[in-house]
């Protein structure tokens, strides 16, 4: 009678855990939103007047432009980063189409 007592509650003990180990849940879709930011180089010289006349005013005209880039949102919004330095110190300031500073 103990065999049989131990059998039964063994079997009822693989019954509950073959329940619970077949739980299908729904699989996890793991998505990483890609950054959609270009970046293509211009020439400090070959930068728009608006700009070059943010860089020359007198905010900026220590800071010498070394690379600038034009880059493109995904919202498809433009702006030159330009990086500057003077002396040792290193900036990148961005500058939209219009020359104002943005922030």
């Amino acid at each position: 009678m103990k065999k049989f007592i131990l059998s039964a509650a063994f079997l009822a003990f693989a019954a509950v855990a073959t329940v619970n180990a077949n739980d299908i849940k729904a699989p996890l879709a793991i998505t990483a939103p890609q950054d959609s930011t270009t970046k293509t180089p211009v020439k400090p010289e070959e930068l728009p007047d608006a700009v070059k006349a943010t860089l020359q005013s007198d905010k900026y005209k220590e800071w010498v432009p070394q690379a600038a880039f034009l880059v493109t949102a995904a919202n498809k919004t433009e702006w030159y980063q330009v990086d500057v330095k003077k002396g040792e110190e290193t900036a990148s300031l961005k500058i939209g189409k219009d020359g104002s500073v943005i922030q």
